[in-house]
């Protein structure tokens, strides 16, 4: 169980080009933000690697740790190497890729999985040795599960697992529930890119409420 308050984990649009970068900085500028996941489009393996050149040190010039995805069929393991990652993130995958790209990323970065789908997968992926889980993303289709029952599985994974977990959070306005499940990070997305006062009113908005939080304990 979480010790200390929620920290924010931001994840992009998914991104064709690195003209991002400048919302990057500005949402990573505020200091409050943990890491990012980077979703980059399908490209070839030279491509989504210059990218993350382009784009990681937007983030990771402000601290926050830097997590590639794509559904390419390219190696994520080699592009977050070459590119200066921090880690790679999959979504549902076979336990035995999990447990692969483990291997190959050794300690030296960081491994995330998302699109968990049961309680069972995810007791499956946390035995795999990633270093943390993110529940309630939205789908490929764009819909999201219930608010309730992200707080639920963040609120359950936390009180009783040690590996870290991220809570989806779809608003800011979700921001506190899922805060109070102890989950270590609150993930947000569209709630910061599409906030009418820009990225960093948002990242302000969303680590006032943590640290409320965190005061009122």
């Amino acid at each position: 169980m979480a010790d200390t308050a929620a920290r924010l984990y931001l994840i992009t649009p998914v991104l064709e080009d690195s003209s991002f970068a400048p919302r990057l900085a500005e949402a990573c500028a505020t200091g409050a933000v943990a890491a990012v996941l980077l979703r980059l489009a399908p490209a070839d393996e030279r491509t989504l690697t210059n990218q993350v050149k382009t784009l990681a040190p937007a983030a990771q010039e402000h601290g926050a740790a830097v997590i590639v995805t794509s559904e390419a069929k390219a190696d994520l393991a080699t592009v977050a190497a070459r590119g200066g990652a921090d880690g790679v993130h999959v979504n549902g995958a076979d336990p035995a890729i999990v447990r692969e790209m483990r291997d190959r990323l050794k300690s030296e970065r960081a491994l995330g999985v998302g699109a968990i789908r049961s309680k069972d997968d995810a007791m499956t992926f946390g035995e795999a040795g990633v270093d943390y889980l993110l529940f309630g993303e939205p789908r490929p289709d764009g819909s999201l599960p219930s608010l309730e029952s992200v707080v639920e599985r963040a609120a359950w994974w936390a009180e009783i697992f040690e590996t870290p977990c991220a809570a989806y959070a779809p608003s800011l306005d979700a921001v506190e529930s899922l805060a109070a499940t102890n989950a270590e990070f609150v993930a947000l997305g569209d709630a910061v890119w599409s906030h009418p006062d820009g990225p960093a009113a948002a990242v302000k908005a969303a680590a006032a409420i943590l640290e409320r939080q965190e005061a009122s304990r």
